[in-house]
This record gives structure tokens, sequence and C-alpha cells, in this order.
């Protein structure tokens, strides 16, 4: 094992070499672009190591990526074991439990078993100051070890998945550790989370905290929005957004309850909904209340909502957590029940987290009209918001990740 840092990463003031290294999955990529935004303003260069999987967010991001190893099809995969002919996952699954979380699947173990030689070759060659990875990236640490590169990794949010996950990964992934001289999957050298401590799982290990800023992908402000805006008078309203993952997984009757719900709730309330113009003809009529728009990135719109309801994605809750939005959460799958439960301990929501209630429009509509009409929830959202915005920025952590990078002591 080769340990020797190279000599340009002693040297703090220096340009760094930052390789991100991302899991092959556009929902785990971009929560990391605001850090490497600020690394890239700082001077830095930065480079993105991805299989096609993910090549194009990264260059919608503005990033320049070094194409690693073939497609991945680590969503298709999950969707093909999620997937049962007319249920949804949370219908077909039922809640995850931590005994579920906690199986590293075999999808996963093929992928590391094919990038971390490609990874290994990369770092050799582009000789990376520092290394950043997502929770779901296990080779990067592995590389870091090997070739004596400090690795940061970096948390999206409410986060059962590492400490769940991870001793099902370090058993799946030892003989590629051992043929490297590694007896055990070895840990980052830093973690960074944008979850505030509020909001995150309470026994979870704490990580630096870096305030989250919402990227929910490249896209352009609607006219109807910005002439709304420009009136000054925008209407009250709800948006519900699941997801194309939800959607796709035999979530359409699921968002045609929840339009049904809404769009007989509160009075003056316009409902907002994206959804892609592949589902609308099997979703059919909403009610007059209803407006279905295009999917566009959230941080957009979030802003101008008196509630969201939604999926428990990280993406969707930890942007409208941003903006002080209550939130109404309909959990699926995976992380999303962790999500939903930590919101509602904060009274910044509430949480519907049984199929049977979740699929009774009735029940829906009477949960949404208590999250509108009781103030705690839109008071204790904006508690949240604001714990979220006294977090350091991502550019106030490159002086740290400079002195991480140069080996100093953390």
């Amino acid at each position: 094992m080769t340990s020797a840092r190279h000599p340009r990463a002693t040297i703090p003031e220096a340009r760094l070499r930052v390789l991100l290294i991302t899991s092959p999955s556009t929902t785990h990529f971009l929560p990391m672009v605001p850090l490497a935004w600020a690394l890239r303003a700082a001077g830095h260069e930065v480079l993105v190591a991805a299989q096609p999987d993910v090549l194009d967010a990264v260059a919608g991001a503005g990033l320049n990526a070094v194409p690693t190893g073939r497609r991945a099809g680590i969503d298709d995969a999950m969707r093909e074991l999620l997937f049962r002919p007319g249920l949804r996952p949370f219908a077909c699954l039922g809640r995850w439990t931590p005994e579920m979380l906690a199986v590293f699947p075999p999808v996963w173990q093929r992928h590391s078993a094919d990038v971390l030689p490609r990874y290994l070759e990369l770092a050799r060659t582009l000789r990376p100051d520092l290394i950043v990875c997502d929770v779901m990236e296990f080779n990067a640490p592995v590389v870091g070890a090997e070739l004596g590169i400090p690795v940061v990794r970096h948390r999206y949010g409410v986060d059962p998945l590492l400490s769940g996950i991870a001793p099902a990964a370090r058993d799946a992934l030892r003989p590629l550790h051992q043929e490297l001289g590694l007896g055990r999957l070895p840990e980052p050298t830093a973690v960074l989370d944008p979850c505030p401590a509020a909001l995150q799982l309470p026994d979870i290990a704490p990580g630096r905290p870096v305030r989250y800023v919402p990227y929910n992908g490249s896209g352009v402000l609607p006219d109807w929005l910005r002439a709304e805006r420009q009136a000054g008078a925008p209407p009250r309203r709800v948006l519900v957004s699941l997801g194309s993952h939800t959607l796709a997984l035999n979530g359409v009757p699921l968002l045609r309850g929840i339009l049904a719900a809404a769009g007989a709730g509160h009075s003056g309330v316009e409902v907002l909904a994206t959804v892609p113009r592949a589902y609308r003809a099997e979703l059919g009529p909403v009610p007059d209340t209803v407006r279905l728009i295009d999917p566009l990135p959230l941080h957009l719109i979030a802003g101008d909502c008196a509630a969201v309801v939604h999926h428990g994605g990280a993406g969707t809750g930890m942007t409208a957590a941003v903006h002080g939005v209550p939130q109404l959460v309909l959990p699926q799958f995976a992380d999303a029940f962790a999500f939903a439960e930590r919101l509602s301990a904060v009274g910044a929501g509430l949480a519907v987290d049984t199929v049977e209630q979740q699929d009774d429009p009735e029940f829906l509509r009477t949960v949404l009209e208590k999250l509108l009409g009781d103030a705690s929830y839109e008071q204790a959202a904006g508690r949240l918001g604001r714990a979220m915005a006294e977090m350091p920025p991502p550019a106030a952590l490159v002086p740290e990740l400079e002195r991480i990078a140069a080996g100093a002591p953390i």
C-alpha cells in the first residue's frame, strides 16, 4: 500500500486538485454540487469521476467530468427490485426496517468490483490532493487509504443509510480490500453534514456542519411564476411533488388520491403538482383547484408555498426545510421514513406513514387542513429554516478542506 503524499499537497496556499467521486445516481450527486462550486470559486480544480449515468447532471451543474467505466444502471436495478405490478414499493414491501437498510445490495457490490480499479488508476494519474464522495460511495475511502489521499464524505440529509449499511458493505467488499492489503473498509478523514442537529438522527456520529444549499438541477424560471412575482400577490399554494422514481414505481394512483384530497381542502388555496407529461394521461382529470406543471428545480418555487407535500426524498425535504415551509410527508421507501419521523419530531410537518392512510383521500384532506390551519407547524418550519441558515455555507468550509488536503491535524 502506498501512503506517501506527493509534494504539492503539502502547500496549503497552492491550488488544490479535488476529485469528486459520486455514486452512479443523480440524486446522490446533486447535494455535493454547491461544495464543488465553492471549491471552484476559491480557485481550486474540481473533477468529477462519474459513470455515464450521471454525466448529464455533471455537465448541467457546470462541472467537469472524467468518464469512468460503463453505465452502472443502479437506478434501473433498484426499480426492478422495488417494482411489483400494480403496487408501489410501500404497499409491496412495507415500512423499511433497520434490518432492510443493513443489506448491501449485490448491484452495489458489482459496481464496486467494476469501478474500484478504475478509480485507483484515475487517482494515480490525476494525483488529487483531496477526494470528496457521497454517503453510498464506499470506493473513495479505499482509494484514499491506498494512495494516502484524505477523503471527505458528504451527507445529504437525515442519514440512516451509512450507519446501517456500512457493516454489510464492509463484509461484501472485504475481498477487494484484502487484495490491496487493507484489513477493513477504511473510514473517511472527515464527514460533512448539511442536516441541522435537531433534524438529524440523534444517535448518528456528528459531522462537520455545512449549510444545505438547494440545488435540484438546472432549469428555467417559468414565465407564469415570474409574472406572479412581478404582480406582487401570489396565491396561497400547496406544492405536491412525488419525484420521478415514485411515479415510475406505480405511484400515479397515490398522486391521484393526494390531488383529490388537496383539491377538496382549504378554500382559497391553489394546489400545484409537478407531473411529467408522460404520466398525465394515466393520472386523468384533476380537481379545478389543482394546476399541473412541468417538473422544475424545486428551489425556484418552494419559498412561494404554504406547504409542500412529497414522498420523503432528501432533496425535496431539505429544500422545503431551507425555505422554512411546513411539509406533509408520505414516505415510500429507504431513508424517506427516517426523514418523515425526524421532521415530525421537530414539529415542522406531519407524516402519513401507513399504506391505508396514504390511500385514503379523506384522511389526507384532514391532515393537510391541520398542517395549513395550525400555525405551530409554520413556526417550527421557520425555526428549522433559520437553523439551517445559521450553518456555515460551503465557502466557509473551503479553508478547512485546504487544511485537510495539506495533511493538517483535524
